[in-house]
């Protein structure tokens, strides 16, 4: 049994969606601070069509050692995947104390919880964040981790914290650095959905004529002078965990980046989404942001040598998918509200 931490939002939910498809029972664990009750209903519903099952959810938080403990004395947890975490890296720096709390102290709490109850297994949702401005690119797992926010900060210090708990007690890990994660499950079974939206397909799918989308900096030294970024499929990245779950039951721990290898820049993935959805997007340039590095591209020879891992989803499905559950999500927010309504009535 996989328990999956944060998996009502967004990678959570597409590895549980995954783990499910493959035949596990799963548990989610989130405190729905940026999750959706909605999706593990959704997730539910996926499961009972399909060969494993959706076993329990637990609204609790990762700080709440009794509640982690009672889930780990309930449920025989063979192994854990742990994403929650706040991520918003602008919001890290205006409040640094929210991420230290939530991200550091929860992943310590649930680290000890899984030790006292001998959970000895763990695939962690790190980030490309740790590494900072890059020195060369493509980047490796080997390139110096200079993070320059507080979000990725604290990612760095839970794998301080893993790899320390791992020669102490015997835990064993795969640690992910993620690059940049778009898409939706084929299914619309799950997808973005930020309170605050700040990734990028999403804000190009949500611009209209009553709002434009602004593209920050667009002379930056590229090819078309906007930033490049290494985009990589969620139901790509949520296999790799299935995958690293199978691959610690009989090899050692390892951190591995999770991308496609090859680089796009902004521009090229808003004339993309214009292309593949037919649809002309009105556009604004604006001024760089502060701390947004050139190109952020993942060398990912070690996820295929290591699992035997690769992207497969290229861009054009994922916007498609992307945009299918832009759609569903307006009827799932509409009986949202409907039920909030009739709740407070």
């Amino acid at each position: 049994m996989i328990l999956i931490t944060g998996g009502a939002g967004y990678i959570g939910s597409h590895s549980a969606i995954d783990f499910i498809k493959e035949g596990y029972d799963v548990v989610i664990l989130d405190n729905l601070s940026t999750g959706h009750i909605e999706i593990v209903d959704r997730i539910r519903a996926f499961a009972e069509n399909q060969k494993g099952n959706l076993i329990d959810f637990i609204n609790a938080d990762t700080r709440d050692s009794s509640a982690l403990n009672a889930l780990f004395k309930t449920h025989k947890i063979d192994a854990v995947v742990h994403f929650a975490a706040n991520s918003l890296v602008n919001e890290s720096v205006m409040n640094p104390r929210k991420y230290y709390e939530n991200n550091i102290l929860g992943s310590i709490s649930l680290l000890n919880s899984m030790m006292d109850n001998g959970v000895k297994k763990i695939v962690f949702s790190s980030t490309c964040a740790t590494y900072g401005e890059p020195d060369y690119v493509p980047i490796d797992e080997k390139h110096p981790q200079k993070p320059v926010n507080p979000y990725g900060n604290t990612k760095l210090a839970i794998e301080f914290a893993i790899k320390d708990y791992a020669k102490a007690y015997g835990l064993k890990y795969t640690i992910f650095r993620y690059f940049n994660v778009i898409g939706a499950d084929e299914d619309c079974v799950s997808g973005e959905w930020h309170d605050i939206e700040t990734h990028l397909v999403p804000n190009i799918l949500k611009a209209d004529k009553n709002k434009v989308f602004s593209l920050f900096g667009d002379d930056y030294d590229t090819k078309d002078g906007t930033c490049i970024r290494d985009y990589i499929d969620v139901m790509d990245l949520a296999r790799a965990h299935t995958m690293a779950y199978k691959y610690l039951d009989e090899n050692e721990s390892t951190i591995i980046n999770l991308g496609t290898g090859e680089g796009q820049s902004v521009k090229e993935i808003f004339a993309a989404v214009e292309k593949t959805l037919e649809i002309k997007v009105p556009l604004k340039i604006c001024p760089r942001r502060a701390g947004d590095p050139a190109k952020l591209i993942a060398e990912t020879q070690k996820a295929e040598d290591v699992l035997g891992w690769s992207s497969r989803v290229p861009v054009e499905i994922s916007i498609k998918n992307a945009c299918l559950w832009e759609k569903k999500l307006k009827t799932i927010k509409g009986i949202e509200y409907i039920n909030k309504q009739e709740a407070h009535n």
